[in-house]
């Protein structure tokens, strides 16, 4: 299980690349989920409304990593194999590539496509600010007052992080903790009699 993967802080420039007349825009988003993916596909095909081709690869999770590559009319995997290529190449997840061409009248064939938009991709991921995240668990715990200073002990203890907290009649406490260490910590609170486990 991994605790930490690479990803981009913020969307990438827009980045032209050109071969014989074609035009190539390139544009990386970071994104969590298949709906942020068709949001930021419908704005580029609104902003590139008269070009031919709206080709992309993304990449979401980390255990396991879902993808899917579209080569939108393209010649089948010329497109959008190079681009998830480069995704995997970078080692990057969470993550939206899209390439717009504009037709310039003279035919690439099938491997000046694949070079092309290779290309596009690596140049516009090499322009993008790579960071290291971490997978996490957040648990959610419950007890009564009466508990709390064994509670906070075992926190201490234990270095487990809390996320938020709120201490009513009935305590609640979230805490965050790398993904393959989050059944062992929650042993350690699991361990005191009358706390409950949330798990979220």
């Amino acid at each position: 299980m991994q605790d930490q993967y690479k990803t981009i802080s913020i969307a990438s420039d827009e980045h032209l690349h050109k071969i014989k007349n074609s035009k190539f825009f390139g544009y990386a988003f970071p994104v969590t989920t298949e709906e942020e993916i068709k949001v930021h596909l419908a704005e580029i095909k609104k902003q590139h409304y008269q070009a031919r081709h709206w080709c992309y690869a993304w990449r979401l999770d980390v255990d396991p990593i879902r993808y899917r590559a579209n080569d939108d009319g393209e010649p089948s995997n010329t497109a959008g194999q190079p681009i998830l290529g480069q995704l995997q190449s970078f080692e990057v997840t969470n993550i939206l590539l899209i390439v717009v061409r504009y037709f310039g009248g003279v035919k690439l064939g099938v491997g000046g496509l694949i070079a092309a938009y290779r290309a596009t991709a690596q140049e516009s991921l090499g322009t993008c600010d790579i960071i290291e995240k971490r997978v996490t668990d957040i648990t959610e715990f419950h007890f009564n007052y009466s508990l709390m200073n064994d509670v906070m002990r075992k926190v201490k203890q234990h270095q487990l992080q809390i996320k938020t907290q709120d201490f009513q009649q009935i305590c609640k406490i979230w805490i965050e903790t790398p993904k393959s260490e989050t059944s062992k910590k929650i042993k350690i609170l699991n361990a005191i009699y009358g706390v409950e486990v949330v798990l979220e």
